[in-house]
């Protein structure tokens, strides 16, 4: 039995639950169902015949044998992470690890990966996604695009965008495009939310309320809520009901006609989409630095050659 080979598939979703220290986070991490997750882990402590976790009201907590055996598996996956880009390297290719939120991904970056591949013709950039905060200095990552306050202790951050916010819906969901409906009214309707697992950097729908002076807001009754902001779009384009939308993620729907904006957008300055990078601003030398410094040039050009595309009051 001590030669038996270690159950793999159990294991990675061991080291993802004890990464986060939350089964939901490291469902959604996996591309699973939190009770999948929960299976293997239940699993993996039946075989060994210990406890691996501590479940706590929010989240759960490492045991000592938990503990053990995460570091073990949490260097292997490391080591076979660096094989795996050792590989890569040697086909002649540089790879890019680039992480951010799926709606960055979806809607600004995906469009302009063709423009990135011109320019570095010999690059490989893999998109890493979650709507969850990474920690860049601790994941396989080479720079992320993150939302925040561009506070992200020991690394870089460069703002590319602002945030700025306008409630948006589908033309025919309020019979008519480009409305300026009071928020009073919006308050009434079925409105789509972004969830998050942690405290939402972002704007939420209350924030919203907020700003606008709009006080005790009821339920309409009919809201949903997503768990990744292309699916809050979608729902948008098929008229289910009003979502906040954040430029530039939103400009080219707005400009194309597929969504009406209502009503005036809203900044907060202290708040925006950041390029972030581990370090405090020195070059890392070899094909990794420079394949890390073509990104930040070419993204912050692709930043600044876009106009802010709605007109918006300034707020905080």
């Amino acid at each position: 039995m001590s030669n038996r080979r270690p159950p793999l598939q159990p294991l990675a979703f061991f080291e993802a639950a004890g990464r986060h220290l939350n089964f939901s986070a490291a469902a959604r991490e996996l591309g699973v169902t939190q009770s999948a997750v929960s299976h293997q882990v239940a699993w993996l402590e039946a075989d060994l015949g210990v406890p691996l976790f501590r479940r706590l009201h929010r989240g759960v907590a490492l045991t000592a044998e938990g503990g053990r055996l995460f570091e073990v598996v949490r260097r292997g996956l490391d080591e076979i992470g660096a094989v795996l880009a050792a590989i890569r390297a040697g086909r002649g290719r540089r790879v890019l690890n680039v992480a951010t939120d799926f709606g960055f991904a979806a809607w600004w970056l995906m469009p302009r990966l063709a423009e990135l591949r011109e320019r570095m013709p010999d690059l490989d950039v893999r998109i890493v996604t979650s709507q969850d905060a990474i920690d860049i200095r601790r994941e396989a990552i080479d720079v992320a695009v993150s939302f925040g306050t561009g506070a992200w202790p020991g690394c870089t951050a460069r703002r590319l965008f602002p945030e700025i916010v306008v409630p948006i819906c589908s033309p025919g969901f309020l019979d008519g495009s480009g409305l300026s409906a009071p928020p009073e009214l919006l308050a009434s309707l079925p409105l789509l939310h972004l969830e998050s697992s942690d405290a939402a950097p972002w704007l939420s729908w209350r924030d919203w309320f907020e700003l606008r002076g709009v006080a005790g807001r009821r339920p309409a009754g009919l809201d949903l809520t997503f768990n990744n902001y292309p699916l809050v779009l979608q729902a948008a384009l098929m008229g289910q009901g009003v979502a906040l939308g954040w430029s530039p993620l939103i400009d080219s729907l707005v400009k194309g006609g597929q969504l009406a904006t209502l009503g005036a957008p809203v900044e907060r300055a202290d708040r925006g989409y950041f390029i972030v990078e581990a370090g405090e601003g020195a070059p890392v030398p070899g094909p990794a630095g420079e394949s890390r410094e073509v990104f930040r040039k070419w993204i912050l050009e692709e930043a600044g050659s876009q106009p802010v595309a709605l007109s918006y009051c300034r707020v905080g």
